[in-house]
């Protein structure tokens, strides 16, 4: 089979009655062979298992999507990496009334300290019910969402990896390593950095190579911890990037930058781990039995585009970045939030034209963001003069309310508005977890449906309750008379006039039912 190279981009304008034109994209099958093709067994295959992978598989069941989740590795990663979820990956998992299962499993700590490691704390009243950092095992959280997406009814199919595949006008033919042939309407690749689906594709993934290289590992050490402490803290003045710190069990974390830029491919041995030790702290500190070892560099990258015909990127297969901040995790899983519904609208029927659309120019431009605050994080790791010079001087603004909340609104992802068009400053952002009649805003939300919160008790969703819940509730905690809630959570339209409410949700829901 070969693998379509596509040099332009489908329009969206499409739905599952509506055939793509044939010849629109190199690659692309006339409808004409159809009798040839493998019947749809899918509506949509993901290409990996990961957190991305996990959450769209979960968020596309919530409607019914018959899903299909592809996971090259035969077994959940056995080492233990914590990660941590920031304020709106909290938020999104409140939503869907995860968040309590998640919470049984990690560890709260202060919303602070984020940006490039300036130790400073969170400003008082951050705008969430969730500010606080969730530290949770990596393979916890991949295996509660995975068994979030199988509880939904997604199918997960573990050592199958996508080799090959070619797209046409009704759908997507995969190609598995071992030569089975699989079909959907679409394919989301969810598969990491290194995405198979995003090469097949043809997509550029632009951006900076591995300047530096950081070792990371879980071990034992054989001298006392106050000796560790004493060197740690005299080191860890001028470099971020090393530390030991006690994990539990006897083990610590151990993190140190690398003699160079090697091949991420191949792990690094505890020699490594020794002989770096002994160059920056002079002593190796006694490091033995490691659990496991790796190694991560600062290389910046983003698709050029997040969507091809059918295909389309999320994750780390869309972008990849430094993981100072924390931020990688909660991009993926945001990117499912935002593309979850809408794909699961344009397979149903009832997507708007442009819906889809939104997917890229939504969140291209936050992970840009993102990858310029980790790319300015980076600098500010630098143990040379000049870096350190503005990195005082960044810990001497930051205690300027305004300066600290800003960043901790950008790290955590709560300042994030889309461009929905001119309005008051909460169209586009996310609404909080607010007081409402007999609870909480995002226990309504946990369907993966729209919400119209009306304090007036005026108005209706009429024709559209097939996918918009109501809720009339003049005791709501806000400011302005009703929202329009999308399935994730962000405000699209704020106002008190019927007719003005229906032209948005013709805008964000489709044609009325009725």
């Amino acid at each position: 089979m070969p693998s379509p190279q596509f040099t332009a981009e489908l329009s969206s304008n499409d739905t599952v009655e509506r055939d793509f034109t044939a010849g629109a994209v190199p690659g692309l099958r006339s409808s004409a062979s159809g009798p040839d093709r493998a019947p749809l067994m899918f509506d949509v295959i993901i290409a990996g298992c990961g957190p991305t992978g996990a959450m769209l598989a979960a968020e596309l069941r919530l409607h019914d999507v018959r899903v299909l989740v592809l996971e090259k590795e035969t077994e959940p990663v056995s080492f233990v990496r914590i990660v941590g979820l920031h304020i709106r990956s909290l938020e999104l998992m409140a939503m869907r009334g995860l968040l309590d299962r998640i919470r049984e499993h990690g560890r709260q700590r202060p919303a602070g300290g984020f940006f490039a490691a300036i130790n400073k704390p969170a400003p008082q009243g951050l705008d969430s019910a969730h500010a606080y950092l969730l530290g949770i095992p990596q393979p916890v959280i991949v295996h509660l969402l995975e068994e979030h997406a199988t509880q939904l009814g997604s199918q997960v199919r573990r050592g199958c990896a996508v080799a090959d595949f070619e797209q046409d006008d009704e759908g997507v033919t995969v190609e598995l390593a071992d030569g089975e042939q699989l079909r959907s309407r679409y394919l989301v690749g969810c598969d990491g950095g290194r995405s198979t689906v995003r090469k097949l594709l043809g997509v550029g993934f632009p951006g900076e190579p591995s300047r530096t290289e950081t070792l990371m590992g879980e071990m034992e050490v054989g001298v006392p911890q106050q000796e560790i402490a004493a060197k740690v803290s005299a080191i860890g003045e001028t470099n971020k990037r090393f530390w030991l710190r006690p994990f539990g069990g006897g083990s610590y974390s151990v993190v140190v930058p690398a003699a160079g830029v090697s091949d991420r491919a191949e792990p690094p041995t505890l020699e490594d781990f020794k002989q770096q030790l002994r160059t920056i702290a002079g002593t190796d500190f006694g490091v033995h039995s490691p659990r496991w070892l790796s190694r991560f560099g600062d290389a910046t990258r983003l698709a050029e585009r997040y969507r091809v015909g059918r295909v389309l990127l999320a994750g780390d297969a869309a972008h990849i970045h430094p993981p100072t901040g924390g931020q990688g995790l909660n991009l993926g899983v945001q990117d499912a939030f935002n593309l979850g519904w809408k794909l699961a609208a344009q397979i149903r029927g009832w997507a708007p034209r442009t819906l889809l659309d939104t997917y890229q120019a939504e969140r291209h431009p936050v992970a840009e963001d993102v990858l310029d605050n980790t790319r300015a994080q980076m600098e500010l790791h630098s143990p040379e003069p000049g870096p350190q010079a503005v990195r005082r001087l960044l810990t001497e603004l930051m205690d300027f309310d305004e300066v600290n909340r800003y960043l901790i609104e950008k790290i955590t992802a709560i300042g994030i508005r889309y461009d929905f068009g001119e309005g008051p400053d909460l169209l586009g952002r996310r609404l909080p977890d607010i007081d409402v009649r007999h609870g909480h805003l995002y226990a309504l939300l946990h369907r993966g449906r729209g919400l119209l919160l009306d304090r007036t008790e005026r108005l209706t969703v009429g024709g559209w309750s097939d996918r918009v819940d109501y809720l009339g509730d003049p005791t709501a905690v806000l400011d302005v008379p009703c929202v329009l809630l999308r399935p994730d959570g962000h405000v699209a339209w704020i106002g008190d006039d019927q007719q003005a409410l229906d032209d948005h949700l013709s805008r964000w829901f489709g044609k009325p039912a009725n």
